[in-house]
């Protein structure tokens, strides 16, 4: 019985550890093409880069990261896969692309009312 139970703990410990190195290689990859964005847009290499294409580019991936944990979230309520831990950091990725998104709308927003309050 004792045995079990330690085998059971250590199943659990190696899901564990493996949903923290998954994490953390989101994470990575994620940063890794931020920097990359982020080094396009301020050195200029990207010409065609207004602002409302980037917005709109925006905009598309965080809706095509929803999709994709809807339609994993479906899945697995159907019962076509057993990978919840997949559909978690999926929900959680769509969520965090969402509430970064929304952050940058409110402060678009509030810049635009900085401008219009200004005085001429």
């Amino acid at each position: 019985m004792a045995d079990q139970i330690i085998s059971g703990v250590g199943a659990m410990r190696a899901d564990v550890n493996s949903v923290l190195n998954q994490m953390r290689a989101i994470r990575e990859q994620t940063q890794a093409e931020l920097n990359v964005n982020v080094r396009e847009v301020t050195s200029g290499e990207r010409s065609d880069a207004s602002f409302s294409a980037l917005f709109r580019s925006a905009v598309d991936t965080v809706a095509e990261t929803q999709n994709e944990a809807s339609a994993k979230a479906e899945a697995f309520s159907r019962g076509e896969t057993k990978d919840l831990v997949g559909v978690m950091i999926a929900q959680q990725k769509s969520s965090v692309a969402f509430q970064a998104l929304t952050q940058v709308r409110n402060r678009v927003v509030s810049a635009y009312q900085d401008i219009m309050n200004m005085p001429i």
